[in-house]
């Protein structure tokens, strides 16, 4: 997909469809729809489209006009962002990716969407509208014998004539990096587990790597078993016909202080099927996006490469599948963690806090000072936050908080949990240092408490994305199927954080 930039009017600009976004500026519930462009021509186009209350300001909502009057464009879609009081750069995404998937559904290859006039500043707004139209121009029917290519070729920003033009090419430019890196996630989430096995996923990021510039080392079940990952081992022991890989990439700018040292450590289980303690059928084939931490981190690595911070950061990924076999793990079992903590197996489904428990650990002796780690690891935290918000776990309110502040740009939703010292009674063992499974009540809580072992005094930010890696049901501006989610926090983090070196 092509981005460009004009500043031509509006109402000039030759296009198969013009973009405006509306907002409701009512305080009450009866809507106000405005227009957010200060293009008259615009304005009476859609007068009267406005008068009949078809349009309600109401959040995604799309309205199509053909042969606009007074008009150069051959169509004019007007689509809603909600009220204007809080109207954001996510709203704008959101306008965008519907703007996406409304009009390649009619077979439209371009279309120009014009900067709004109210509520974000435009590079905000011109970087927000490029990611959005990358989160909606993806589809997952990969395998489908009779799928149609639909696919927006171009988009066209429409920016005020006295723009800053090169601050908001800048602005595309890195809103299409992150974009870019979103679907290249969602890519690898949307693959099934035989098409995504851990050695395929290793290959994605070698080649990804190579691509970007990244160091990147793939290691096997040898390596492991040297490094005395017995943890991570314990999982993939259970399916020897696939081997572990243990992904570590590397992004070392020579002019970055030798500190901090970021690690992005992600769960890359490429199929969970519980293991001995087996899941139920029914669902279980959405168990291919158990990697989906791990792929989050290959995908931002990925665009931290090609925006280049000025700070070094090591990405690891342990991906293996958790299968029942004759060679799996059982519950009672002890494991020998790679930090000297011995851990009592109480359910083999409960494998994704011992692959990053030993991922944790290494990225610590690899050198990282700062730790995030991101997985699909509890449905207690669906549970607990539904499928909006991710689980964030901290033990540095400093680190947290700068974590934080990134949200307000990559407008994920993310709210923080506890991990205090009373809940660490819930994963002792009466034969090992800890349990790797502490029961039903405050299942994501005693999750994050047994990564916390491994972590030490180092800052760390856990993030349980069990509930939003996967959409469960299409939005007007996204499809069913992986989000991506949270590429563009992290991503916008390290910027954060490199522009203090």
């Amino acid at each position: 997909m092509k981005i460009t930039l004009s500043t031509s009017a509006p109402s000039q600009l030759d296009t198969e469809c013009l973009v405006i976004a509306v907002a409701d500026t009512a305080d009450s519930d009866k809507p106000n729809p405005m227009l957010l462009s200060d293009d008259a021509a615009i304005t009476a186009a859609a007068a009267d489209l406005i008068a009949s209350g078809e349009v309600t300001g109401k959040a995604a909502e799309t309205t199509l006009l053909h042969k606009p009057a007074g008009l150069k464009a051959r169509r004019l879609l007007l689509v809603s962002g909600g009220k204007l009081k809080s109207f954001s750069a996510n709203d704008l995404r959101k306008i965008s990716g519907a703007a996406v998937r409304a009009l390649k559904a009619k077979d439209l290859k371009t279309f120009a969407l014009v900067l709004p006039t109210a509520g974000v500043p435009a590079e905000d707004a011109a970087k927000a509208i490029v990611e959005g139209a990358y989160v909606g121009s993806f589809d997952p029917d990969y395998y489908k014998s009779d799928r149609k290519e639909q696919k927006i070729d171009t988009i066209t920003i429409v920016a005020p004539a006295n723009s800053n033009a090169a601050a908001l090419q800048a602005a595309i430019d890195i809103g299409t990096i992150i974009g870019e890196a979103q679907n290249f996630t969602r890519d690898l989430v949307n693959e099934p587990s035989n098409r995504m096995t851990p050695t395929i996923l290793a290959d994605r990021a070698k080649a990804m790597s190579d691509e970007v510039g990244l160091q990147c080392e793939i290691y096997g079940p040898e390596k492991l078993k040297e490094l005395k990952m017995g943890a991570f081992q314990s999982v993939a022991q259970g399916s020897p016909e696939q081997p572990a890989r243990l992904i570590v990439m590397r992004y070392e700018p020579k002019r970055a202080p030798a500190k901090p040292v970021l690690g992005l450590v992600g769960k890359g289980i490429t199929f969970d099927s519980g293991g001995i303690s087996i899941k139920p059928a029914d669902g279980m084939e959405k168990m291919k996006y158990d990697m989906a931490g791990g792929a989050a981190m290959i995908g931002a690595m990925r665009a931290i490469a090609q925006l280049k911070p000025n700070l070094r950061v090591i990405g690891i990924v342990c991906a293996t599948e958790n299968m029942p076999s004759g060679s799996a793990q059982k519950p009672g079992d002890v494991q020998m963690a790679m930090s000297g903590k011995s851990i009592e197996i109480i359910n083999t489904d409960a494998e994704g806090r011992l692959v990053l428990a030993d991922g944790l650990h290494y990225a610590k002796q690899l050198g990282a000072t700062h730790l995030i780690d991101a997985a699909t690891l509890t449905g207690a935290v669906v549970i607990a936050l539904g499928m909006i918000n991710v689980g964030v776990f901290s033990n540095d309110d400093d680190f947290y908080n700068r974590f934080n502040a990134s949200l307000k740009a990559s407008g994920e939703k993310m709210w923080r949990l506890p991990v205090e010292d009373d809940y660490r009674e819930l994963i002792k063992s009466n034969i090992a240092d800890i349990v790797n499974s502490a029961g039903r009540w405050g299942g994501a809580v005693t999750a994050a408490m047994f990564l916390k072992e491994f972590v030490g005094d180092t800052p760390w930010i856990h993030l349980d994305i069990a509930g939003v890696a996967w959409i469960e049901d299409a939005k007007p501006w996204i499809a069913k199927g992986p989000s991506g989610i949270p590429v563009r926090s992290l991503v916008e983090f390290v910027r954060e954080l490199g522009s203090k070196n």
